[in-house]
Formats: structure tokens, C-alpha cells, sequence
């Protein structure tokens, strides 16, 4: 009996084993072994963020890989090949501290959001351990003491300060020309200029020199430079991002903000600039109005700013269904250049492309806005020698021996001659401004007035408040005019520009296409929103650089 139990089981036990391997009397199958994924690799060229970290936790690169190939590619393009002369200063330490991060990931650190993101800061923004020239020899040994609050920041957050960009000098223009380093050369097209006044840190973005780029714009100096090298560039809500520790043009004007070769970046980038800064230089006032008092605290400042938790949180591929665009065709051109036209067509075809994507396209009419470009103007003349003095003396000369006034600075002439007859200009206007009726008149009626006809737009009301159809979520209009303009020459660059340092708004640039030139040329477009709209403004712009793809990369620094 034991034995028939034992033969029972054994024969099930076999039956179960050739069912489950063996299938119908058919031969065993053999599994598949899973195809591995691959793993993430990390192009310099055109490289973003969220590749470069993909990188980094796959194990394909390190930090200080990524570091040495972008001064490499500095070294090949910069001073060498097209000589595109973006770059003042190589960091001496990025080196040392991409070693750091790679041994602090060994150990098992965390992957902080900018993680070994290299940036080339325009340099008028300080850094402890370089220099801060503002393009100028006259500040060529000028070290401040400490990093710029947003410099701080960022490296807070694991980016890595890889050098100094060459610039306008002094932020003064758009021709992209300095003592320093000589005139920038537009990355797609040597012959033509780069725009300014952030004019290394465009050219040196572009051509993938660094991941991403801080400007500072006082009436366009991110967007101009950005439209004409392909770029996506956000000048911030006014009060958003701190000035502290960055050599001012107009203190009432000045804002810094990313420049990046994808909206992403930029929105990332934007998470380490924005934040609020207790100290006394952040121009982090508490309303619009030029004399309010700074705001009181981080949770103030959180509450006037509605800062998000992350500005890449909002990106979305959709972004544009359902969005209600008004067009600015006034500020379009009059079509009497070939160039004018060619831009014209560059941003027809982007609104129909916004529109294929789901977006409401409407042309809107700013109110009196003839009257608000031609009234009101810049104050960089009426600040730019109080503002240089104060921030000069801001620390001590002991160490460094750098000038500490704006009538050194002038009287030393160590700076571009084309630039002779600004200082003699600027310094009618040191001292006492409280009696300057056109400066007091741009310091308080302009914002309110830009402001509010802006609102009504946006708003989509009649000149009585009543509402005319849904609010509109931007108003767009081409960045510039023109397309890069012949080297040493400043773009066709129009009134454009003007609307968001003069109300406080935020507007950004981004590639719309590119022009049917030979090479081709990029063309901006750029949107405005509503203050601290700048979540808005990225989703936008996020989706609209998803469905069309519409930025080239240049041709004359491919990969080493």
C-alpha cells in the first residue's frame, strides 16, 4: 500500500514538472533573458539638467569629466576656431570642486536639483573667489568679499560657477564689446554680433560652452542677446530675484535672470535665483512703488510673490491647450527691411503652430501705448553713478585696491573710448536726483502707468473696466525687430523691450523659429505676463518648445 502512494506521487510529481516546463509534450521553451536598459550617456552638446543627472546616477560620467570637456570646449571655440571671445575667466576651482561633488556621490550622498550644472555668470555679478570686472579694465582686480546672494544660491543647490561671461561694458548697450575681453562674436554667424548686454553669456550658451548662464537686464539685456542666439531668456518680476552683489546699471531696473537652451533649465535655474534675501541691498521691496520699505520676511515675501515649489512642477507638453494668447501687433514692425520681414514670418508661423496646439490667438491693442514708449524712458542715466558708488564702496579697498567711486572710474578711462562720452554723460547726474523732475516723473508715474495699461490688456478690458471676453493668460510680440546685426553694431532692437523693466512685469524670449537666412538665424518671441506670473510664462513657453522644436543649434562649435 505504501508503495502504490509512493508510485501516486512520484507520477504526479513528474506530470506537474512536464506541464510546467514541457507544455503539451512539446519541448521546453527557453526564457528570454530581459533585454538590459541602457544606460543614460551625457552630450556637452545641447546637454540638459535632467540628461546630465541620468548621467551621473548611470555612472557614465563624472562631475569632473563634465567639467574638464566644457573648458576644453571653452579652449577649442572660445580663444581658438571661431574665437566667438564669450568667456573673460575660467573658474581655477571648478575643477576642484567638481572632484568634491563626485567623491560626495561615491560616498553616497543625495543628488542636490543643480547636481555639477556648470554656469558662466555675466560678470557683473560677484563671486568670492573671481574677480568682477563688468567688462571694464578699470575693475579688473576688483574682488568682492563675498558671492552674490543668487550666486550663493546656486551653489547651495550643487551648480558649479565654471567662469565668467564677457559683456557690454558696464551693461551700458547691445553691441556685446568690452576692454576686457574685446567684441563677442555671434555663435551662429562670426560675422555678426551677439547682442548684449549679456552678450558672452548668450554667444557662450549657445554654442554649449556651459549648461546654463545667469545675465542681468535693465531694459533687454537678457532677452536681446537671447533672441539672437537661439536662447530662452526670463527677465523676472522685478522684485523676485535679490540685486545683492551685482554691479548695477539702475538699481530701479535692474533684475538678473537664467539663460538657457531649454525652458526646463531655465525653470530650475529659477528655483535657486528666487528666494528671499534679508539683506538690505536684495531690492525685494514690498509693492512696485520705487520708496516702500523691503519686505519683512521670507513668508511675506512667499505671500506677495505666490512663489510655487517648483517652478518645473508646472511644465506640462499641453501647456498651450486652452491658453489665451493676445498679440501685440503693433509692436511687430513695419515691414520696411527685409530683415523686419523675415522676422514678421518667423513669428506668423509660430502663432499658427500656437494655435494648432490648442491656444486662443487674438490680436489685443495696448492703450495709448505710442504715448507710454516715447513719454517715459530709461533711468539708467540718472542712477548708474550713485549706483556704481555705492556698490564700489559697499567693501573695503584694503585688500584688493579696486576703485571705490564712480569718478575714479571715469577719470582712470580704463574702459572702451567708445564709452568716453557715457561716463561724461552719466557723471552730469551724480548726487541729489530728488529734484530731477524727468527722473522723479519716470521713477513714479511710469510704473503705474505701464502697469496699468498693461493690466487692461491683459485683463481684456475697455477703457470703462468692462470686461471685452476672457482675460488673457500673456500678450507676445517679437523680442527685437531685426536679426544679429553686422559685428561691432548694435541690433534694430525697437521699443519692445521697454514694457517689462518699465511696469516690474516679468516677460521671457525663446526661439520662435529660424530665419531663411544663410546660416540661419534664430528669432525671438517674447511673452508678458502679469507680476509674478512667471509659472505661466514657462508652461507657455514649455510647450510651446515641445511641439515645435524651434531651437538649432549653431554649427561652428560641434562636439570636440
Amino acid at each position: 500500500m505504501l508503495f502504490l502512494e509512493q508510485k501516486t506521487l512520484l507520477a504526479t510529481l513528474i506530470s506537474a514538472l512536464c506541464l510546467s516546463a514541457c507544455g503539451n509534450g512539446e519541448s521546453a521553451a527557453v526564457t528570454p533573458a530581459p533585454t538590459p536598459t541602457p544606460k543614460a550617456e551625457f552630450k556637452p552638446v545641447e546637454g540638459t539638467i535632467s540628461q546630465l543627472h541620468a548621467a551621473l546616477k548611470d555612472g557614465t560620467t563624472s562631475c569632473e569629466q563634465v567639467v574638464q570637456h566644457y573648458i576644453d570646449r571653452i579652449n577649442a571655440y572660445d580663444s581658438a576656431g571661431p574665437t566667438l571671445n564669450s568667456v573673460i575667466a575660467v573658474n581655477a576651482d571648478a575643477l576642484t570642486k567638481a572632484h568634491e561633488q563626485d567623491e560626495a556621490l561615491a560616498a553616497g550622498a543625495s543628488m542636490q536639483p543643480l547636481q555639477c550644472v556648470t554656469v558662466l555668470l555675466k560678470d557683473n555679478i560677484d563671486t568670492a573667489d573671481m574677480p568682477t570686472t563688468a567688462g571694464g579694465l578699470a575693475l579688473q582686480f576688483s574682488q568682492p568679499e563675498d558671492d552674490a546672494y543668487i550666486v550663493k544660491r546656486l551653489r547651495e543647490q550643487g551648480a558649479i560657477i565654471l567662469g565668467k561671461a564677457n559683456l557690454d561694458e558696464f551693461a551700458f548697450g547691445y553691441q556685446g564689446s568690452s576692454s576686457m575681453r574685446g567684441q563677442v562674436k555671434n555663435a551662429y554667424d562670426q560675422t555678426r554680433g551677439p547682442g548684449g548686454s549679456s552678450a558672452g553669456t548668450g554667444a557662450a550658451i549657445a554654442a554649449s560652452f556651459a549648461m546654463v548662464g545667469l545675465g542681468t537686464d535693465t531694459g533687454g539685456s537678457i532677452r536681446v542677446p537671447s533672441s539672437l542666439e537661439g536662447l530662452v531668456g526670463l527677465r523676472p518680476s522685478l522684485r523676485l530675484v535679490s540685486q545683492d552683489g551685482i554691479v548695477p546699471l539702475a538699481h530701479s531696473q535692474d533684475t538678473a535672470g537664467p539663460m538657457c537652451r531649454t525652458v526646463e533649465d531655465c525653470a530650475l535655474v529659477m528655483d535657486a535665483l528666487a528666494g528671499y534675501d534679508a539683506s538690505s541691498h536684495s531690492g525685494q521691496r514690498s509693492s512696485y512703488q520705487h520708496d516702500a520699505a523691503l519686505v519683512s520676511s521670507a513668508v511675506a515675501y512667499r505671500d506677495m510673490t505666490h512663489l510655487p515649489d517648483s517652478y518645473a512642477s508646472g511644465l506640462s507638453a499641453s501647456g498651450l491647450k486652452g491658453a489665451h494668447i493676445g498679440v501685440v501687433r503693433a509692436l511687430f514692425g513695419d515691414g520696411s527691411s527685409d530683415e523686419n520681414k523675415a522676422v514678421q514670418a518667423v513669428m506668423n508661423a509660430a502663432l499658427e503652430k500656437m494655435q494648432a496646439a490648442g491656444a486662443t490667438v487674438e490680436d489685443v491693442t495696448i492703450p495709448g501705448l505710442d504715448t507710454l514708449l516715447s513719454k517715459y524712458k530709461s533711468v539708467s542715466r540718472y542712477e548708474f553713478c550713485n549706483d556704481l558708488s555705492s556698490y564700489l564702496s559697499s567693501w573695503s579697498s584694503s585688500l584688493d585696491n579696486h576703485y571705490t567711486s564712480f569718478q575714479q572710474v571715469a577719470a582712470s578711462l580704463a574702459y572702451e573710448v567708445r564709452n568716453q562720452g557715457t561716463f561724461s554723460s552719466y557723471g552730469n547726474y551724480c548726487g541729489d536726483q530728488s529734484g530731477n523732475a524727468d527722473y522723479q516723473l519716470n521713477l513714479t508715474e511710469r510704473p503705474q502707468a505701464v502697469r496699468a495699461a498693461l493690466l487692461q490688456t491683459l485683463e481684456n478690458l475697455d477703457a470703462a473696466g468692462r470686461a471685452q471676453g476672457l482675460p488673457y493668460d500673456v500678450i507676445v510680440y517679437p523680442t527685437i525687430l531685426g536679426l544679429a546685426p553686422e559685428l561691432g553694431k548694435s541690433p534694430v532692437a525697437g521699443s519692445n523691450n521697454r514694457l517689462s523693466p518699465f511696469s516690474g512685469f516679468p516677460a521671457l524670449t525663446m526661439p520662435a523659429g529660424m530665419a531663411a537666412t544663410e546660416p540661419a538665424l534664430p528669432v525671438g518671441i517674447e511673452m508678458l505676463g502679469r507680476e509674478f506670473a512667471e509659472p505661466t510664462l514657462l508652461k507657455l513657453a514649455y510647450s510651446y518648445q515641445q511641439q515645435v522644436k524651434p531651437r538649432q543649434a549653431p554649427t561652428a562649435t560641434p562636439e570636440l
